[in-house]
């Protein structure tokens, strides 16, 4: 009697335990702020239907025209280390979900086995052996059970299927698996972000290529004019109307212009080994197509409404999955104060002959279940909990940073685009300007109405102009390229 009451105060204190044990400290969710405004100007007029085509939705391979830049995309995609070592993880990734599925299942295993075993003499095993015998058979005369002494070296074989199995009860590890497939979903992204980068990155290197290439046009060409130049000084010295200090300046700067082509080759170089390390491979020369340069026209790029955003731009894409993730990493966090239930179970045959190993007797067979719940020390799960709390609000605000840099990233690049079309307006009337001055002044200095130092002067002011006006279209094509990237453009 005394027995049951003492097992029944057990089994109570057992429960009450584990129900101290299932309680869980609240957790504190962050709901992110996704709102964004409905239009990327400041000033939104009223009643002003907004235009949601988006760029974004063209394919990269539609989006470049350049056969030359399309190649270049094509091998970069193909071979960049950057992406190939992100795709690794991506894989690594969808193995981690097979890992996590198969957790939730039962392990079921094959064993063989083979042991020996000495007992003292001076133990309880060992004097009981004195006396004990092994029954091998029956005596078919007697119908006694024979036996022999149990053997000093007592051997044991055995063979034969064993499972275990955690309940999932409380869908921990089932929450654990769809953690792993938000992570792969959220690499995924992370991948097609790189590739949206990769793709900007090498058409801004290749347009950066051949704006260098136009450069160099642009100084040979003024080079060969102050070589005429010189010319025509040389004459007017012989007839008086010059002297060779003219003809020194004239000199100097054809000097100083050509030294400006060896820095425009160093800088074609590097431009080219950057595109070849982009590509992955050892640098060699790069193909492309710089003629008319000027006249191209940045691709029309359409940017939507901001709350495209959300579905178009690969990196707020991984933030939410990311963000989905860390709530359900509470869940199986919390699950840990929980009991868990495990089931063990086992079938097969064991003697301590191989001759016996066969027979039914030897048959054996094992069924278990237990129930734990953490009691003392929680300090460990408690901390699990908290940091997992933690990363949930921490994603949260991730989630909201992403969206907050794309619309304003996109913003500027939109003012970007539409600024550099008025400033390439403006700079082409210079330059046209400068052009006809350099006639002018020429026709003046032959007559004697000008200074060589005005030449000098207009030359090098057209020059510049000239220089600066492509690299203003070079910011134009490059613009472009940034707001499709912006808007999420170039993964896909």
């Amino acid at each position: 009697m005394h027995n049951k009451k003492l097992i029944k105060l057990m089994v109570t204190g057992c429960l009450l335990a584990m129900i101290q044990a299932c309680s869980v400290p609240k957790a504190i969710i962050k709901e992110p702020n996704t709102k964004l405004p409905a239009s990327y100007s400041s000033i939104q007029e009223d009643n002003v239907v907004q235009d949601k085509t988006n760029s974004a939705d063209i394919n990269w391979k539609a989006y470049f025209d350049d056969p030359d830049l399309l190649r270049l995309i094509e091998i970069g995609i193909a071979n960049n280390k950057e992406v190939n070592i992100t795709l690794q993880r991506v894989k690594a990734a969808e193995n981690e979900i097979e890992e996590r599925k198969g957790e939730y299942l039962p392990f079921v295993g094959v064993g063989v086995g083979a042991d020996v075993d000495k007992v003292s003499h001076y133990t309880m095993d060992g004097a009981a052996e004195e006396s004990l015998h092994i029954v091998t058979h029956e005596d078919e005369e007697t119908g006694e059970e024979v036996g022999e002494p149990i053997p000093k070296y007592l051997q044991n074989y055995q063979f034969g299927i064993f499972a275990t199995w955690e309940i999932d009860v409380w869908k921990k590890l089932r929450n654990s698996a769809q953690v792993a497939a938000l992570e792969y979903m959220a690499s995924k992204e992370g991948r097609n972000f790189l590739i949206t980068n990769l793709v900007a990155e090498i058409a801004h290197s290749y347009y950066e290529l051949v704006a260098l290439d136009n450069k160099l046009v642009n100084l040979e060409e003024n080079i060969q004019i102050q070589i005429e130049g010189i010319g025509v000084v040389r004459q007017l010295v012989q007839y008086g109307r010059a002297n060779f200090l003219a003809v020194k300046r004239y000199e100097g700067e054809v000097s100083k212009n050509r030294a400006e082509i060896y820095a425009i080759r160093q800088e074609m170089v590097e431009v080219e080994n950057n595109i070849n390390l982009l590509l992955g491979r050892a640098s060699q020369p790069i193909s492309r197509a710089s003629g008319g340069f000027l006249n191209l026209k940045p691709k029309a790029t359409p940017s939507g409404v901001p709350s495209q955003l959300l579905k178009n731009r690969p990196d707020i894409r991984r933030a939410e999955l990311e963000l989905t993730a860390a709530k359900l990493n509470i869940e199986v966090a919390k699950a840990d104060f929980y009991p868990s239930l495990e089931i063990k179970a086992g079938i097969g045959y064991r003697a301590f002959q191989p001759r016996y190993l066969i027979s039914p007797e030897s048959l054996a067979l094992s069924l278990a279940g237990e129930i734990v719940a953490p009691v003392f020390n929680r300090s460990a799960i408690i901390a699990r909990y908290k940091t997992a709390n933690a990363k949930q609000v921490q994603a949260a605000y991730d989630y909201e940073l992403a969206i907050i840099n794309a619309y304003t990233e996109v913003a500027n690049k939109i003012s970007n685009v539409d600024n550099l079309e008025q400033e390439y307006i403006l700079k082409s009337q210079q330059v046209n300007t400068l052009i006809e001055s350099i006639e002018l002044v020429n026709q003046l200095f032959v007559s004697a109405r000008a200074e060589y130092l005005e030449i000098l002067l207009t030359q090098r002011e057209a020059l510049e102009a000239k220089m600066e006006l492509v690299e203003i279209k070079q910011k134009q094509v490059v613009g472009a390229v940034d707001l499709y990237r912006a808007l999420g453009g170039g993964w896909h």
